[in-house]
């Protein structure tokens, strides 16, 4: 279902703020369109764990912990998944992992730290 590029990962100070981002470069739009996207993350000795997703009519769901932090949204037009994360904690971090139908990106890597 084509490759799953993955950005905006980084370090952060407790109360910060990132945007995740993640393209399906190799998707034609008619196939992105009804796809659900998701983020995963997984922390150093824990499951990978679903942090947010959002259906092809736009529902989305959060796990507790993040809910009223993280935001996520889709474009189809230009084929993205995006994770707005404000009010980042120490908790947050993980390696984050975007999904998109039964494709999966590379991950990229969120620190949360003083």
């Amino acid at each position: 279902q084509g490759q799953l590029v993955e950005s905006g990962g980084g370090l952060v100070q407790p109360g910060g703020s990132l945007r995740l981002s993640c393209k399906a470069s190799r998707m034609i739009t008619s196939t992105f369109a009804p796809l659900t996207g998701a983020w995963y993350r997984q922390a150093p000795g824990r499951q990978r764990e679903l942090v947010a997703s959002i259906s092809s009519s736009f529902s989305t769901f959060y796990e507790d912990s993040v809910k009223g932090r993280f935001t996520i949204s889709r474009d189809n037009s230009r084929k993205t998944v995006n994770l707005q994360m404000n009010s980042l904690k120490p908790e947050d971090t993980a390696v984050y992992y975007c999904s998109l139908g039964n494709a999966w990106g590379q991950g990229t890597q969120v620190t949360v730290s003083s």
